[in-house]
C-alpha cells in the first residue's frame, strides 16, 4: 500500500491552505497580518477539492493515513505543551461537563431518534458518536448492540459533517460565548465537537484567529478524557441491548478501548514535567543544556501543529457531500439537534460551574 501520494496530497493542500490565508489578508485585504486561518483555509480547500474533482484511488490510503496516524502522532506530541500538573488539573476541571454532555447525548438524542421513527440502534450510535469521539466511538460500538452495516454508514456520515461544520463555526462561537475566557472557549471545543480531529482542528482555528494558543491545550486534554467515556459506554450498551435481544456481540477487552494516543500525550506531558524539573545547574533530561531543552519544545510544538495541519486538510479531502444524499433527512436531523443540544447543554454546564 502507497500512502505517499495521498500524503503529499495533503501536504500539498495544507501549504496552499497556509498561502490562500496569507494572500486574501495581506494582499487583497491590505492587512499587516492575515485575520484568516490557514487551517479553516486548508479544510475549505480539502472539501472543494475532494467533491469537484475525482481524486485517483491511489491518493486515498495516504488521505486515511493522515488522518488517523499523522493525526494521532500530532495529538501525541501536543503533549510537551503541558506538565502532568496541568494536563491532570484541566481534566478534573473539565470532568463535570464532560459526564453532562455524555449523559445528555446518550440519552436524549435515542430517544428524538426513536420517537421520530428512526431504529433504536442508529439512534444510539449517533448518540454515542455525539457523546465520545465520533466515528471511533461509532464503529466501536455497533457490533456490541448489533447495528447493521447501513446504520453505522448512516451514524458516521452525520457525525463527520456537523462535526466539521461544527469545527469551522465553534471556534468564534466559544470566542464570543465566553467573552475570550481561553479555558472556557477549550472546555466548550473540547466537549461541544465531535471527532478528535475536529477538536483540535477548533483549537488551531481559534489559536489562529485570536492568538491564543490556551484553548487548543485545553480542548485536546477535555478531548481525551472525554475518549475514555468508551471504557464505560460501550459495556453498558452492550449490557442492555443483550438484555432486550439476543442480537450483538460481547464488549471487546477494556485495555482495547483505551486510544494509544492518549497514552502518548501522557507520557509526552511526563518528558515534559521531568524536563522542566530539571535545576538551574542540571542538565535535563541528563543530557541537555535548558536553551537545548527549550529549542527542543519548541521544535516539538511546532511539528505537532504541522501534523495537524496536513491532517486537517486530509479530513477535508475525505468529506464527500454527495455521500450525503443517500441518508434522508432522518438521520440528519436527528444529527443536528444532537449537535446543536450537546452545544447548548456545553454552554449551560460551563456557565454554571465556571
Amino acid at each position: 500500500m502507497n500512502i505517499l501520494p495521498g500524503i503529499l496530497l495533503a501536504l500539498a493542500i495544507a501549504v496552499a491552505g497556509g498561502w490562500s490565508a496569507e494572500f486574501i489578508g495581506t494582499t487583497l485585504m491590505g492587512l499587516p497580518k492575515s485575520p484568516i486561518s490557514g487551517i479553516m483555509m486548508a479544510i475549505l480547500i480539502g472539501i472543494a477539492v475532494s467533491n469537484l474533482i475525482k481524486l485517483p484511488a491511489i491518493t486515498q490510503p495516504g488521505i486515511k493515513f493522515s488522518v488517523v496516524r499523522i493525526l494521532r502522532l500530532g495529538i501525541v506530541l501536543l503533549g510537551i505543551r503541558l506538565s502532568l500538573a496541568e494536563a491532570g488539573e484541566i481534566g478534573m476541571k473539565a470532568l463535570p461537563v464532560i459526564i453532562g454532555c455524555v449523559l445528555t447525548a446518550i440519552v436524549l438524542v435515542s430517544y428524538v431518534a426513536k420517537r421520530v421513527g428512526l431504529t433504536d440502534r442508529l439512534g444510539t450510535l449517533i448518540g454515542v458518536g455525539t457523546a465520545i469521539c465520533g466515528a471511533t466511538a461509532i464503529v466501536a460500538t455497533a457490533p456490541t448492540i448489533g447495528a447493521k452495516d447501513d446504520e453505522t454508514s448512516y451514524a458516521v456520515a452525520c457525525i463527520t459533517l456537523f462535526g466539521v461544520v461544527a469545527m469551522l463555526v465553534y471556534p468564534f462561537a466559544a470566542h464570543w460565548f465566553f467573552d475570550a475566557d481561553p479555558f472556557k472557549a477549550g472546555l466548550f471545543l473540547g466537549t461541544a465537537v465531535h471527532e478528535t480531529s475536529q477538536v483540535a482542528g477548533s483549537g488551531l482555528v481559534y489559536q489562529e484567529y485570536f492568538g491564543d494558543a490556551k484553548p487548543l491545550d485545553v480542548a485536546t486534554v477535555t478531548k481525551l478524557v472525554r475518549n475514555l467515556g468508551m471504557l464505560a459506554v460501550i459495556p453498558l450498551m452492550s449490557i442492555y441491548y443483550h438484555r432486550r435481544t439476543s442480537a450483538g456481540a460481547a464488549p471487546p477487552p477494556w485495555y482495547t478501548m483505551v486510544p494509544l494516543f492518549v497514552i502518548g500525550f501522557a507520557l509526552m506531558s511526563l518528558v515534559r514535567t521531568i524536563g522542566d524539573t530539571a535545576g538551574a545547574d542540571e542538565k535535563v533530561l541528563g543530557f541537555l543544556s535548558h536553551e537545548q531543552w527549550k529549542a527542543l519544545v519548541g521544535n516539538v510544538k511546532a511539528i505537532a501543529e504541522y501534523c495537524l495541519a496536513v491532517a486537517m486538510a486530509a479530513v477535508g479531502l475525505g468529506t464527500s457531500v454527495a455521500g450525503l444524499r443517500s441518508i434522508g433527512l432522518k438521520p440528519l436531523g436527528v444529527g443536528l439537534f444532537s449537535a446543536v443540544v450537546v452545544g447548548a447543554v456545553s454552554v449551560a454546564l460551563i456557565t454554571l460551574f465556571y
